[in-house]
């Protein structure tokens, strides 16, 4: 493994030097224009909250599978357990339920258990993400307390029709479909996207753990990941109702099969039942230009998100219907039970404006209510929660080279009162170097599912998971300094940052004796797990990037050191015990090299190596996932402008975690893997004017 990472250090060394003796090319990735980090517009150069971005070129060159392949294969902050609940995402030591994931500046509603369904995001309709680190909850309220992650789609403004299809193929079974049609006429435009996803499945073992079995059994038909289909349909509709007003309006529908063989062993977790998610969304707002520089912006958004069992085999269940608790309910092959139904309303307005001594401030209110049914896993059936809050921001240019951001919010929870959240954002512009330091607060309720939800898990015996009533809302407060130098092609930055959460809810192991009595006696499970607070937690590290870029070569990588520390109560000691994060990886870095020509008018080529790595990491129990070197090669092909062909080898070197079934594993990649796709395009439409392109970038920058 040191042999490897060697030679890709010296490989990127090299390339970086034959770069620099090439002519000297305007550094895109410093012109992109980015609003995550302050919610207005920046150059990313002069960004007063540092912005991490994955821009267009990146994305086209690398050409991931998946949103969880672009994001662990191009930045270093982030480390991916994908399962049959969905993508257990951890940013710089901090899970799902801290990250806030945006698509167009609008939240990502896909929650199950606790992790993300990360394929309700197309990575063929990506133009450029966006990611902030550290507590934004100031700004974007609840869930932000790791940072921001905002998906930034591609916008289809030319007028005319156009056509687009791309076919993935690769190993395991493993296709990608996008189909896009764009119709923009006049005042009004439409865009509808379809995506299809599915996967065969593979397995890395075929052996159990000894500790989720009371056999030893290495003939296991558990696979690491389940045979999988998802698609997905999707419209937005525009309207510029006056030159000032654009109105729109879009939604989706979404559906999810995972397919689980069952066991033949006694012991083992026998599987009768399929998972399956349908999900629905739709929204609808506007944006009203009161001048060249103010702007009101409203939107109104209805997200669903179910999950079912759909049973493979005659099953008898138990747990709460209609608010009572029914032992051996029957179900039958071809039936689906609800097992959650999580429906979020969200209404946003806001407003940005232009003040004197070079001041932009923004301002907004939101209503945010949350509904979730559970007929077998809540009392009741039923749980809700609304938030409402008012937000403030001021961006200060007057003190240049001294930039000021200060922001604060106010948050209303029905079940858990009134709390302030500020933010506090400087930069100090030095000619081609920058100086950040953002101070900011964080504020998260507990989730309805955390407070109410309840299941049991038969595995070697019965696990009982609780919710908890009595959990206290959490609290964040983190501390970012960062420097970035820019000269000529290259960049350089370096931050780092500490990150104190209070009151930190996570699973807990407890006595069995404090759990409810009747569920004692209906179940006896040999493991209690519940939500409850931690004392605190601490993350805290260090994240340098480099990249160097000319017309035809690029270089780059990025390392992250992380650590975390929590305190937790032990009830069963009656103790105090310090403990990792689960998941924690304390060293992660990638790098990549990539080169593009022109060989003709007609013809583009890209190639690019890239690889990743991580070191061991750490879980409270059953062992600790194991590090990993992962390197691949992606070439693409453009032939004239509608035509594109992408092919390459991921996991050149056959990494694969052989750890058994029901342990954490380092990574589920199956080894080597090739894939290949196919894009054509189809345009039909006006011959755009050098004033109507002007207009077009204008109005694309100013959506982005």
């Amino acid at each position: 493994m040191k042999r490897i990472l060697t030679v890709g250090i010296l490989a990127m060394y090299a390339c970086m030097t034959v770069s620099a003796q090439s002519t000297i090319w305007r550094n895109d990735s410093i012109q992109e224009v980015v609003v995550t980090g302050t919610g207005t517009q920046h150059l990313l150069k002069d960004a007063p909250v540092q912005t991490e971005v994955i821009s267009g070129r990146q994305l086209q060159q690398y050409a991931g599978r998946s949103i969880e392949d672009i994001l662990s294969g191009l930045t270093a902050s982030f480390d991916f357990n994908e399962n049959d609940m969905g993508s257990h995402l951890q940013m710089n030591g901090l899970g799902n339920s801290y990250v806030l994931i945006l698509i167009d500046g609008r939240r990502l509603h896909g929650d199950n258990g606790g992790e993300n369904d990360l394929s309700l995001i197309d990575p063929h309709n990506i133009e450029k993400i966006e990611i902030v680190k550290g507590a934004s909850s100031a700004l974007y309220g609840s869930d932000a307390i790791a940072g921001v992650i905002n998906i930034i789609t591609k916008k289809h403004r030319e007028q005319g029709i156009m056509l687009e299809n791309t076919s993935r193929f690769g190993s395991y079974g493993d296709f990608r479909q996008h189909n896009g049609i764009a119709l923009n006429f006049g005042k009004f435009s439409s865009y509808t996207n379809f995506q299809l996803q599915h996967s065969d499945g593979w397995q890395n073992t075929s052996e159990e753990a000894l500790s989720q079995t009371e056999y030893h059994i290495t003939d296991s038909r558990n696979k690491t990941v389940n045979r999988h289909t998802n698609w997905q349909l999707a419209e937005h509709l525009t309207y510029q109702l006056t030159p000032k007003i654009e109105l729109y309006a879009d939604g989706s529908i979404y559906w999810k099969r995972i397919y689980r063989p069952s066991g033949h062993h006694p012991g083992v977790d026998v599987k009768t039942y399929d998972m399956q998610y349908n999900n629905a969304s739709i929204s609808a707002g506007g944006k009203w230009k009161l001048n060249e520089t103010d702007v009101i912006t409203l939107d109104a958004d209805w997200k669903r998100h179910a999950y079912h069992y759909a049973y493979t085999d005659t099953t008898l269940t138990d747990g709460y219907v209609n608010g009572r608790f029914t032992n051996y309910f029957p179900w039958f092959p071809g039936q689906e039970e609800l097992q959650s139904d999580q429906q979020l309303t969200h209404i946003t307005l806001k407003g940005v404006f232009s003040l004197p001594y070079e001041q932009r401030l923004s301002a907004g209110l939101e209503y945010r209510y949350d509904w979730l049914k559970a007929p077998m896993r809540v009392i009741g059936g039923k749980a809700t929660d609304n938030t409402q809050a008012i937000y403030i921001q001021d961006e200060f240019a007057l003190l240049d080279p001294l930039f000021l951001t200060a922001g604060v919010r106010l948050t209303r929870n029905e079940g858990f009162g009134t709390r302030l959240t500020p933010k506090l954002s400087a930069m100090l512009k030095l000619g081609d170097l920058r100086l950040r330091a953002t101070w900011s607060q964080g504020y998260k309720t507990p989730t309805p599912k955390e407070l109410h939800y309840q299941y049991v898990r038969n595995m070697n015996g019965v696990l009982l998971y609780l919710g908890n009533t009595d959990l206290k809302a959490q609290t964040s407060n983190y501390f970012g300094l960062s420097t970035e130098y820019s000269i000529g092609n290259l960049t350089l930055t370096l931050s780092g940052y500490y990150n104190k959460v209070d009151n930190m809810i996570a699973l807990v192991t407890i006595p069995t004796s404090e759990a409810p009595g009747d569920l004692i006696v209906q179940y006896d499970p040999r493991k209690v797990r519940q939500y409850q607070n931690m004392e605190d937690a601490k993350t805290y590290g260090i994240d340098f990037t480099a990249r160097y870029q000319t017309k035809h070569f690029t270089a780059g990588g990025s390392y992250s050191y992380l650590d975390t520390k929590a305190n937790q109560y032990d009830t069963e000691d009656d103790t105090m015990k310090k403990v990792t994060i689960d998941g924690m990886a304390h060293h992660k870095a990638n790098w990549y090299v990539t080169w593009n020509h022109d060989f003709t008018k007609r013809y583009h080529l890209g190639i690019g190596v890239y690889g990743r790595m991580s070191s061991k990491r750490y879980y409270q129990t059953d062992g600790d996932g194991k590090g990993y070197q992962i390197w691949r090669l992606a070439t693409t092909h453009q032939f004239g402008k509608n035509y594109r062909l992408e092919a390459g080898v991921d996991n050149i070197f056959n990494n694969v975690d052989r750890t058994p079934h029901g342990l954490h594993l380092g990574t589920t990649t199956p080894g080597t893997t090739v894939y290949a796709s196919l894009t054509i395009r189809f345009n039909k439409g006006k011959k755009l004017t050098n004033k109507y392109k002007s207009n077009l970038n204008q109005r694309n920058n100013e959506e982005n």
